[in-house]
């Protein structure tokens, strides 16, 4: 039954919904067909809250703690409690599109339905499966060099190491959802492990420093905590939420996705803010912040004072874990998306094709592979890694406009977590003004190659001209196919 959408000022409202959703949450390959059993509802609150954690930390936030320091001083906390609030806009919006339409491929799959641009749509559903894509390939090749540097595989070349780790990879995506979450756990544990240690040895050295003190002046700062100061420190560590994006690609693999998925990315943003806060108030209560700014490994130098007694060859091990998680969860991603953008139409209808024994969209994890592969043996692709993280603030952008539309639709179910219409607002907002900033820089390298990604989605659409699939179509198309 249609629900009139919520008022402008009504406040957050979570609603029991049916742990069985209906044939049209589901999708409609839910009941199997001439593409195989439907994907495995096993994922549960606890493994989409690890799912989504484990998305948002990562190696980079090694690193992200000196370059914040250099520009926040001690104040960093508040650099990530802001661009918190800021990542947390765009969380909501997710949380409730997720509690709405849970589906594969979610961001193409509501830009379509607010919008009804197919072109847009594609846009939206490869920028973020670029994204993906290039981010497994990159972090493939980190992998083989800590295996490298921890003298494992010595010798061996670093391409053959990271072709090794895809096919490893591409492996266990195949095998099945549940595989994948249990070591997602084990990484993510392992990650978080790492930046909880930093806190339990250096939680002493609190209260030490003047946590409000930022550069001055002379070092290039702007003198106090002003809101310029907050903004750029907001910029550069808004990019550490980024993630929880990935939690609505699993949806049709979700047990009651329209509870867990909602609960499962507010808890994991939770969780990543209160590790973020804490970890950087030790880093510059132990170290300090122009030190902290200088040094190679800014992490290994708050435990290499904080606790000399442990091993620094750890945090790579740590780090090692770290990229693992990262990369698994993107091929996750890629490979979920290329299926539902399938089961939508925008894609070829091979990739919606599921394996009848291990439940995943094992044509479209190969396909990834070899795409994968190539990004891999194309070398140093930082870059346009950068680009493609990018384009996901243009996806936000939209994906938030959407729900804003979608509310405002009187047909339009409610979903079970609702937000006021505020929300998505100030998310878009929010996004196109990172978007800008990151423009307004003076650095045009990532922002060209963003674009001619752009351009060549774009292309890609007016070549293959694929038409988008409403659910009810796309439903009596599989009810008249004759299963093999």
């Amino acid at each position: 039954m249609a629900v009139a959408p919520p008022s402008h000022g009504e406040v957050m409202v979570m609603r029991e919904a049916s742990d069985t959703p209906t044939a049209k949450d589901r999708g409609a390959n839910e009941t199997g067909g001439a593409d195989g059993p439907p994907l495995e509802r096993s994922i549960g609150m606890t493994q989409m809250a690890f799912y989504g954690l484990g998305s948002m930390l990562g190696a980079g936030v090694y690193g992200l703690m000196g370059k914040a320091a250099g520009e926040m001083g001690n104040a960093i906390w508040m650099a990530f409690l802001v661009s918190m609030v800021a990542a947390l806009l765009t969380g909501l919006s997710y949380a409730s599109i997720a509690s709405r339409y849970p589906k594969a491929a979610g961001a193409a799959y509501v830009t379509q339905r607010a919008y009804r641009q197919a072109a847009l749509t594609y846009v939206v559903g490869l920028a973020v499966m670029c994204s993906g894509l290039t981010s497994v390939a990159t972090q493939s090749r980190v992998v083989a060099a800590n295996l490298q540097q921890l003298g494992v595989f010595d010798g061996v070349p670093v391409t053959l190491l990271a072709i090794g780790f895809l096919l490893l990879l591409a492996g266990i995506v195949f095998r099945g959802i549940r595989e994948c979450m249990w070591l997602n756990i084990v990484c993510t544990v392992v990650e978080a492990g790492g930046l909880i240690l930093v806190i339990v040895v250096g939680v002493g050295y609190w209260g030490s420093v003047d946590l409000m003190e930022t550069p001055p002046p002379t070092d290039g700062g702007v003198g106090g905590v002003t809101a310029l100061l907050l903004m750029q420190g907001a910029v550069l560590t808004f990019f550490s939420f980024i993630g929880f994006e990935d939690t609505l690609n699993v949806a049709e693999e979700v047990k009651n996705p329209r509870k867990v998925l909602p609960w499962g990315i507010m808890l994991a943003m939770v969780a990543a803010t209160l590790i973020y806060i804490a970890v950087s108030i030790t880093a510059v209560s132990v170290v300090p912040w122009r030190e902290l700014s200088s040094a190679a490994g800014p992490l290994t130098e708050v435990v290499a004072r904080a606790a000399p007694w442990f091993p620094p060859i750890a945090f790579l091990a740590i780090t090692l874990f770290a990229v693992t998680n990262t990369a698994l969860l993107n091929y996750i991603t890629a490979s979920r998306l290329a299926y539902g953008m399938a089961q939508q139409g925008l894609l070829p209808r091979f990739l919606r094709r599921v394996h009848p024994t291990r439940r995943t969209p094992h044509i479209a994890v190969l396909l990834l592979l070899a795409l994968i592969t190539g990004l891999a043996l194309m070398g140093d692709i930082t870059e346009l890694a950068s680009a493609t993280v990018l384009l996901l603030l243009l996806v936000f952008s939209i994906v938030n406009g959407a729900l804003v539309i979608l509310k405002l639709r009187p047909e339009e179910p409610a979903g079970g977590f609702e937000v006021p219409i505020f929300v998505p607002i100030l998310g878009a907002i929010v996004c196109a003004a990172l978007l800008v900033n990151r423009f307004a820089t003076g650095d045009w390298q990532a922002p060209v190659i963003a674009g001619a990604i752009l351009a060549g989605i774009l292309a890609l659409y007016a070549v293959m001209r694929p038409r988008h699939v409403d659910d009810d179509d796309m439903m009596a198309i599989q009810q008249a196919e004759p299963a093999e």
